[in-house]
């Protein structure tokens, strides 16, 4: 056997272990995680109905919160489920009908731009870009659906989608508003799991973690930049089809 031979036999190995410490990690979040929480719901079930209308208001309203909470709970293992198999999704690579995609995106976001004014610019010359389409498509979801949420107290809300090339020539698109935008310290957690743009979102904090993990299946990046109150810019990087 070749040096080379046994250095692919080992990487093989390691995939191998690292693929199974995967499978067992996602079995442990969705099934034994799963499982706790079920118990946690139906003994809240099992107080409400035993106490009745003896179950004081105060009372009710810690059960309350219990049960919120265990409801977000599920809604987060869910979402870590779904992020850890994000590589083990198939993978189709084309060169990429953005503003095709862009345009199913829009449409399906309606009811987050009903009933408001929004000035969109939209390049009609983003270059030939590889990646999957579905990855592709959720990437945009994401970003569009935090644009549109973080700029409804705006009387006019201002969303570019574009594309530049930085300084070693790679392509980014990007998403640029003028909503509430966040502080710089804390670009560098946005795309961690559970990290959310503002204390008071309502979300899961799991969007741009999702948009991460998708860009990276493709071989790309993303990055982040914002002023409090002056809008934010979200972009990613795909490899480029020329």
């Amino acid at each position: 056997m070749t040096s080379v031979d046994a250095q692919l036999q080992s990487l093989q190995r390691e995939l191998q272990a690292k693929e199974q410490a995967l499978s067992d990690f996602t079995y442990t979040v969705s099934h034994d995680l799963k499982a706790n929480l079920r118990h946690i719901k139906a003994y809240l079930g099992i107080l409400r109905e035993e106490m009745g209308e003896a179950l004081q208001a105060e009372w009710l309203g810690y059960l309350n919160v219990v049960d919120s909470a265990a409801h977000k709970m599920q809604q987060q293992i869910d979402g870590l489920v779904t992020l850890a198999q994000i590589d083990r999704q198939s993978m189709t690579t084309d060169v990429l009908p953005m503003a095709a995609i862009i345009g199913e995106v829009r449409k399906s976001l309606v009811e987050l731009q009903t009933g408001r004014r929004i000035e969109w610019q939209i390049a009609p010359d983003f270059p030939a870009l590889l990646g999957d389409s579905s990855m592709v498509r959720q990437v945009w979801q994401h970003l569009l659906h935090n644009a549109l949420k973080f700029t409804r107290s705006r009387e006019v809300a201002n969303i570019t989608l574009g594309w530049q090339r930085d300084e070693h020539g790679q392509c980014w698109c990007f998403v640029q508003d003028n909503g509430e935008g966040f502080h710089a310290s804390q670009s560098g957690k946005l795309f961690k799991v559970f990290q959310k743009l503002h204390g008071g979102d309502e979300g899961l904090g799991l969007g741009l973690a999702f948009t991460r993990k998708l860009v990276e299946r493709q071989g790309g990046q993303v990055k982040a930049q914002a002023l409090p109150e002056r809008g934010s810019w979200f972009g990613f990087s795909l490899p480029s089809g020329n």
